[in-house]
């Protein structure tokens, strides 16, 4: 059987690749259960420091597909819990949120259905110029369903409702302007790769604790968020990622960290 994704790891950077160029990277069972497997391991990588999450040939992801699916789809549970809130469906966009490193994701191509909420999971997304989205499910007469919802919270809400509602598709700079996307750039898996190797020179434990507050702020009051930011901080504060980041500064010499913190 063919792998559906692939993994590598060279200088603290993880690159995932969907791998079903041949149906656009459409997500079917075998799909499901490679996804949930590389963020399960990329969650015990203590060497790794940044993901860049993108898809082979033609485009990201074409969303769910609907053959292999509609064959399987009376077993698919959505009801239990198998992934702390998440069901097994959705923790293939869900988990790269969830992640202690930051995930970049590079788009091309389309980003349909369950591959623009993939694409959500990620904290920064950038968007090749011809990208194309859509969040499809409508035409299904079905709902976003893979964690869409719970990760489009800065997607303007008159335009998500609108593109929920319709299954319309939109380009790159509807995208950009409506909070899809952070950016736009002529070749994203390279942006991606530069941007992931700028964070991977950072403190690890500083990333993964920058990580946790912006992921907390989502949800969180006020006050959850305030006292939350002073136990990181009293965390890192003369750690040795700590030191070795003034020493560098101070130096101007390139700082040697260690791996994150388990």
């Amino acid at each position: 059987m063919a792998q559906r994704v692939t993994m590598t790891v060279a200088d603290h950077v993880a690159q995932v690749r969907l791998s079903r160029p041949d149906k656009m990277n459409a997500i079917d069972p075998v799909m499901f259960d490679a996804l949930i497997a590389a963020i399960d391991t990329l969650r015990d990588r203590r060497d790794v420091r940044c993901v860049v999450l993108s898809g082979e040939g033609r485009g990201f992801c074409a969303g769910l597909d609907m053959a292999s699916m509609a064959a399987g789809g009376g077993d698919i549970d959505l009801t239990t819990r198998t992934h702390g809130d998440a069901n097994r469906v959705q923790q293939v966009a869900w988990g790269w949120r969830t992640l202690p490193m930051p995930v970049i994701a590079a788009t091309h191509g389309i980003a349909f259905g369950g591959g623009l909420q993939i694409l959500a999971g990620a904290d920064v997304r950038i968007a090749a110029p011809g990208s194309r989205f859509a969040i499809l499910e409508a035409k299904w007469g079905l709902v976003a369903d893979m964690a869409g919802f719970a990760l489009w919270r800065d997607v303007r809400g008159d335009v998500l409702r609108e593109l929920a509602f319709t299954a319309r598709e939109f380009d790159a700079a509807e995208a950009l302007a409506a909070g899809f996307v952070t950016r736009i750039a002529d070749d994203p898996h390279a942006a991606a790769t530069t941007l992931a190797h700028r964070i991977a020179l950072r403190s690890p434990a500083a990333v993964r604790a920058a990580k946790r507050l912006a992921n907390l702020s989502d949800d969180a009051d006020a006050s959850t968020i305030l006292t939350a930011e002073s136990a990181e901080q009293r965390t890192l504060l003369g750690a040795p990622d700590q030191r070795e980041a003034v020493r560098a500064g101070l130096t101007r010499e390139e700082p040697v960290f260690g791996d994150a913190p388990g």
